[in-house]
């Protein structure tokens, strides 16, 4: 080491962090309410904690609480609490000197300092005090300690500069902080504002909290004490599960999401090892399957509100539902960089993701009838869920089941295994079994199976499970299943292809004859299922990015002609004598194929109804 090394700590004068602090300590003013109330819940907790101790006595009755007060007309907002308080030395030692948390230091006292202690003690940082300066051009602290040491007052402005001394302005144990706000925290002078601050951070806090509007509660000289605390110091997600009605998880979900219907169902987490935390997710009831996009999972740290939907603890999926999560075990001014890199974090959202696939199982094992009256509402959230985290995936594939168009409901598995000698590996499905209904009879008169997939998603989890189980999907219009066909060779008649071409306008139409069982259909047009998906997946771009410059293709389209058809055998059998009729025929024949696979546009619909009403008129 040189000679020349000088070694020192690094200071700070106070007149230059205090405006670091009323600017940067947080990204948003209100937090000082959660700073401010959560010290005052730590200084319950510890005297609650000296108590059971030993270490005081005569306080196992004793009523703890806080006092939230706001006057617009002193401009001023009070926190206020009966728990430990503070002598001078601790105030001199806690309060003046910045970031030596009190908190701390009574947990190694204590508490003790194993990793896994829960001490309830909510603030570990020393700075959340000063959060009140972010509205406040001055705070006084008027505290007496529960030693018995005369009370002390503390009064500091916005530069850091502050007076301290004895006084006999309070003489009961604990400690109120007046905040004398300044113009930039007016609106939190507002009653209804704070009220609502409250709510947001401390609805769920250990220590009943009440709330006063010190102008509105004057009576003669007198203010009027709250009769109800606005908080619940005992939170549902706290109780065993087995000791939870229903009627109580749907109550929990109404007043935390305001939400007035019913959730689908619920999972109650309750982890204390080798994970510490707990919580309840609940599936919304979706109006349609965007809905699940407006989810709200809340994270909590020791009952005190953190944020909602951290992607870094909740998995990306699972932010589509409604939710708590106390995690005791994360600080409670949690950075982003901390929860991208935290083991315990990235242990949690394992353990959730498993939790939700198991509860999906369980519904899908157990309460069969019930799950499938759910899986209409359920269905986009698992898919997405699926494609979104493998190994939810493969934990909740075998709860997938698939609507039929009968309306029943079915297994992959199961279908695969009765289709096994018609149509093996294969999977056939309709978007829309209105549209698409006389596809859907072809395949339903041979006793196949059509499940219905009729949501945008489904077409990227199909995409998954060919990619994952070797099997097939494809629609109704875009294949004829071998079962479809009957014995024999159809051959070709290059005469009728030739006219099929001329009434449909293009010449490039692809012509296929086929011998099927159903003789009542003379043509239908399929699109390939390879062509249709690229043109679905252009057309969402399209739909996503108005400026996406690639223009869709016509689809390519395949006329299959059912030889088997009497009205097919008359169009050949009058095409050579009278080919004026033949094509009259053969036009209606293929528009009424064409609108079997899509709508007519305009120009198509005014052809169809007159050649329609000219050949009613023939008849």
């Amino acid at each position: 080491m040189s000679e020349n090394t000088v070694k020192g700590g690094i200071s700070v004068e106070t007149a230059h962090i205090f405006p670091v602090i009323k600017k940067w300590l947080y990204s948003e003013k209100e937090i000082f309410v959660r700073e401010l109330v959560s010290n005052a819940c730590d200084a319950t907790t510890k005297m609650k904690r000296l108590s059971s101790l030993g270490e005081v006595k005569g306080l196992e009755d004793e009523k703890y609480r806080i006092d939230v007060i706001v006057s617009k007309n002193d401009k001023t907002i009070t926190v206020a609490d009966n728990g430990i308080g503070m002598s001078e030395a601790e105030v001199e030692k806690y309060i003046c000197q910045m970031a030596l948390s009190g908190a701390l230091d009574f947990i190694q006292k204590y508490e003790g300092e194993s990793e896994n202690n829960q001490s309830g003690i909510i603030g570990h940082f020393g700075l959340g005090f000063y959060s009140a300066f972010m509205v406040s051009d001055r705070v006084d602290v008027i505290t007496k300690s529960y030693t018995g040491a005369p009370a002390v007052k503390w009064s500091c402005n916005d530069a850091g500069e502050y007076e301290m001394s004895t006084t006999d302005e309070r003489e009961e144990r604990g400690t109120e902080i007046i905040l004398h706000v300044n113009s930039e925290g007016e609106e939190y002078l507002s009653a209804y504002k704070l009220s609502e601050v409250i709510e947001k951070y401390c609805s769920f806090m250990p220590v009943e909290i009440y709330f006063t509007d010190a102008d509105a509660g004057k009576k003669d000289g007198e203010e009027e004490s709250p009769a109800e605390p606005v908080n619940d110091v005992s939170p549902l997600w706290l109780k065993n599960p087995s000791e939870c009605t229903k009627e109580e998880y749907i109550e929990f979900y109404r007043k935390v999401f305001h939400d007035y219907r019913e959730p689908l169902f619920y999972i109650h987490l309750n982890v204390d090892y080798p994970l510490n935390f707990k919580g309840i997710l609940y599936f919304p009831k979706l109006a349609h399957e965007y809905d699940s996009l407006e989810g709200q999972v809340k994270l909590y740290y020791n009952q005190v509100y953190v944020a909602d939907n951290i992607k870094e603890v909740i998995p990306e999926f699972l932010l589509m539902l409604k939710g708590v999560l106390d995690c005791p075990e994360l600080p409670l001014n949690v950075s982003r960089s901390y929860l991208q890199n935290s083991g315990y974090v990235s242990k949690i959202s394992s353990h959730i993701v498993k939790k939700v696939a198991d509860k999906i199982n369980s519904l899908f094992n157990t309460e069969r009838e019930e799950y499938e009256k759910l899986w209409r509402d359920l269905k986009t959230f698992v898919e997405y869920g699926a494609l979104r985290d493998r190994k939810f995936f493969e934990r909740v594939l075998p709860a997938v089941i698939w609507e039929k168009t009968d309306g029943c409901f079915v297994t992959l598995d199961d279908y695969l295994e009765a289709a096994k000698e018609k149509h093996e590996n294969t999977v056939y499905y309709t978007t829309d079994k209105v549209s698409q209904a006389q596809y859907v009879s072809m395949f339903e008169n041979e006793g196949i199976d059509v499940v219905v997939l009729d949501t945008v998603i489904d077409t990227q989890f199909i995409t998954l499970l060919e990619n994952e189980k070797k099997i097939k999907f494809i629609r109704v219009d875009a294949d004829l299943a071998g079962a479809l066909k009957a014995e024999g060779d159809a051959g070709d008649e290059p005469a009728l292809t030739e006219l099929m071409k001329k009434v449909s306008g293009n010449d490039g139409l692809e012509v296929k004859y086929e011998l099927l069982k159903d003789t009542s259909t003379p043509a239908v047009l399929n699109i390939s299922e390879e062509e249709r998906r690229m043109e679905d997946m252009m057309r969402m771009y399209r739909m996503s990015m108005p400026d996406f410059g690639a223009q869709m293709p016509a689809s390519k389209m395949t006329l299959v002609i059912n030889k088997s058809s009497s009205l097919i055998k008359h169009i050949l059998e009058v095409l050579p004598s009278d080919e004026a009729r033949a094509e009259k025929i053969a036009k209606q024949t293929y528009t009424l194929a064409l609108l079997s696979q899509r709508q007519l546009t305009a120009e198509e619909l005014k052809g169809f109804l007159a050649q329609s009403y000219s050949v009613l008129e023939e008849l």
